[in-house]
């Protein structure tokens, strides 16, 4: 691909205000900030493609700071407009204030737990002595103390066999970059120097001797734009500085690897190490720490399944694959020669997609049916030992321990059941209630259903609508349509305080599992990417068409939303379908489908959307939807809240900004089209929770007020 890039600015005035004021059909008049055009062209195989707003992608430049501040101030301009805004902050502050803990775990001689107090930025980590009364239990960890603002979160913990030593890492701002703090869990002091430049990494302990994590070189330009393409695994042996780390894999020229994980077994007798060059599909291969000078053994040298180890008796791996088995299979083979010609099926595949884990002596497999989960208990020969009674219909979450524990902690819920933990005996199979919260939100005033809509090819797509019981369908209801749809990512029933408040309003919550998503296994997966990603916009266009069809709703009061990959879908069906909806709410989205691939990591997306430089037919084809290159003049596009964070170096803002201007230049009516830019936020990952509340009311304030509405259609409680 040829690329041409013409920097002369077309005014000697970066930024100006637009003369016209539009005024929208509530009243509340938007004067637009003007975005400067660039005359800047690609060619991809003989087409011209412009990019007038390419200096956008510019996170370091004071032209885009301006911008982003301009923007934010017409943004917040019409927010604050609002009348009921403030009521819904309230509503959702107070609901939001309740004690929320986390499923339990054993490490050393301690067992922990998440909690957040109610309206704590981040949660908080808690431990008391096993055995002793939970109640007992104290801070161990609070990342509240990390930054006053909540704006340095953690990311993640990993204990060493003993449980005497922890490695946490933190996020600052949101980034995808992260710090590794090493703490002595008894003084509970850092001992170490702190490990710099982590990305997309855990921390996998040998013994109580050291870890291994994964990060990328240092970009040269922007550490939150620029590309990172060669991921690599260290081992940190405590005690030693981060530069003396051992590189184990990853970093040879030739062969790129986009993402390598270094993972050791239970039993410390072997690390395994998945490559992978794209979001799914990787690598596998296994070295014997028995052996110090052992090399790597060959599992899987292509890409063409997603496998790993879930657990070893001695010589003997348990794997997970979906290698010749598109729903997932587990597996059992000798390390002598673990070559899949030789695996041996421990639990074979079925029509419903598994998630294999170990816990007590016992394989775990949770099965999703229709998106709902269903827990089956094995024995590591394959043997059934029974079926887990679960407390409903709904999600769960764990079902994973240490081989010699006697019990594991499990979460439950779904989209009308705030998460609960529950304590399993393995031994027995009954379940016992470990906490349940308190909160002001009446499950049983509300119902949830499932249904199954037919696609524009005749498949069969389900959804699941819920919503406050009796509810009237006239058309009327105010609703949230929110997909996803990609990366083999399964959208399962889970309660959220935002979804409870939308609803107490008398708003509809239904999210169909799009093509693209797992729910149905590889399969279901693969018929939502590259040169049928159509599909997924086509199956989220079904299910507005089915909603307004059953009259829960009606093209001027629906919304639709989705975030990251789900930011893509909403920007493509926006711009394909105008007319469907009212309001469209794409956060941190995938909008300029031609360049996605040039930012940070992005190029490991490939598998789901192919890149414009692999063929003439697939540049055509990302064109034909993406969603910067779709907005066209003269046309009416719906009440558009466009969210993004300043520090989002997964999907960069560049996506938002450029999507946001396109819309603001070319739309046709009367409806706003804005753009909310969080500061020192990311991709959403430990964001505060005050920031998270405050985004809410904005989202649905302006949903609702779009919608026609002048006071909130529900009672917000007092």
């Amino acid at each position: 691909m040829k690329r041409v890039l013409f920097l002369a600015f077309v005014s000697s005035v970066l930024f100006s205000c637009q003369n016209d004021v539009k005024s929208i059909e509530n009243s509340i008049a938007v004067t637009y900030t003007q975005t400067q055009k660039t005359d800047t062209v690609d060619t991809y195989f003989g087409t011209e493609v412009p990019d007038p707003y390419r200096w956008l992608e510019d996170d370091r430049s004071s032209e885009t700071e301006d911008w982003v501040k301009r923007q934010n101030q017409v943004t917040y301009g019409y927010l604050d407009t609002i009348p009921f805004r403030t009521q819904l902050k309230e509503r959702l502050e107070k609901l939001w204030n309740y004690e929320k803990i986390g499923s339990p775990f054993k490490e050393g001689d301690y067992t922990y737990f998440y909690k957040n107090d109610g309206l704590q930025n981040q949660y908080v980590i808690y431990r008391y002595k096993t055995g002793d009364d939970p109640d007992t239990a104290t801070i161990f960890l609070d990342p509240n103390t990390f930054a006053e603002d909540g704006t340095i979160s953690l990311g993640g913990a990993s204990f060493s066999e003993d449980g005497g030593t922890l490695a946490y890492s933190i996020s600052e701002g949101g980034s995808d970059w992260r710090k590794i703090l090493i703490m002595d869990t008894e003084s509970k002091k850092i001992v170490e120097d702190t490990l710099v430049d982590v990305k997309f990494s855990g921390m996998s302990w040998y013994k109580n001797e050291g870890f291994y994590y994964s990060s990328y070189d240092k970009p040269e330009g922007s550490a939150l734009s620029a590309k990172t393409d060669q991921h690599k695994v260290y081992y940190h042996k405590l005690g030693t500085p981060q530069s003396e780390d051992a590189l184990v894999f990853g970093g040879t020229p030739e062969e790129k690897h986009r993402y390598i994980y270094g993972n050791v077994s239970r039993d410390n007798r072997f690390l395994t190490i998945s490559p992978r060059v794209s979001t799914s599909g990787n690598k596998l291969y296994i070295k014997d720490l028995t052996k110090p000078n052992s090399g790597l053994v060959t599992i899987l040298d292509h890409t063409d399944s997603d496998t790993y180890l879930i657990d070893n008796v001695g010589s003997k791996l348990i794997l997970s694959t979906n290698l010749n088995a598109p729903n997932q299979r587990v597996v059992a083979v000798d390390v002598s020669d673990p070559r899949p010609e030789n695996w041996v099926d421990i639990i074979p595949e079925t029509k419903n997609v598994l998630n294999a884990s170990t816990g007590g002596g016992s394989i775990f497999a949770r099965y999703m049916v229709d998106a709902v989960s269903k827990v089956m208990q094995y024995d590591y020969d394959g043997k059934l030992i029974r079926e887990v009674e679960l407390p409903g219909v709904g999600s769960v979450g764990g079902f994973g321990t240490k081989k010699e524990e006697t019990e594991l902690y499990y979460s439950f819920s779904n989209y009308k059941t705030p998460g609960s933990a529950y304590k399993y005996d393995i031994k027995t199979g009954t379940s016992e209630l470990f906490r349940k919260p308190d909160i002001d939100f009446n499950s049983d005033n509300y119902e949830s259903k499932q249904v199954f809509y037919t696609s524009k090819d005749g498949t069969k797509v389900p959804m699941i609508i819920t919503h406050k019981k009796g509810l009237e369908l006239n058309g009327k209801n105010p609703t949230i349509l929110y997909g996803y749809g990609g990366f083999n990512v399964s959208l399962t029933p889970s309660f959220s305080i935002t979804n409870a408040v939308w609803m107490e309003q008398g708003g509809v919550y239904a999210v169909p599992n799009l093509r693209g998503g797992g729910e149905y296994g590889k399969e279901w997966h693969d018929a939502g990417t590259k040169m049928q990603k159509q599909n997924v916009f086509d199956d989220f266009i079904a299910a507005a068409e089915y909603l307004i069809a059953q009259k829960y709703t009606s093209s001027d009061y629906l919304a639709i939303r989705g975030g990251s990959n789900g930011g893509l879908l909403v920007g493509a069906t926006m711009t394909q379908r105008p007319d469907l909806m009212k309001v469209a709410l794409p956060a941190v989205g995938v909008m300029d489908m031609l360049r996605y691939h040039t930012f940070t990591a992005g190029a490991g997306w490939a598998y789901d959307y192919g890149t414009a430089e692999d063929s003439k037919e697939m540049f055509e084809y990302l064109k034909g939807y993406s969603p910067v290159h779709n907005v066209k003049e003269g046309v009416s596009y719906p009440a558009t809240l466009v969210t993004t964070g300043d520090h989002d170096d997964r999907v960069v803002p560049a996506h938002s900004f450029k999507f946001a201007a396109e819309l603001q230049a070319k739309q046709a009516g009367s409806a706003p089209t804005l753009i909310r830019i969080e500061t020192d936020a990311g991709h959403g990952a430990g964001t505060p929770v005050s920031k998270t509340i405050e985004q809410y009311a904005d989202i649905y304030g302006f949903t609702l007020y779009n919608m026609g509405y002048k006071a909130l259609p529900g009672k917000i409680k007092g």
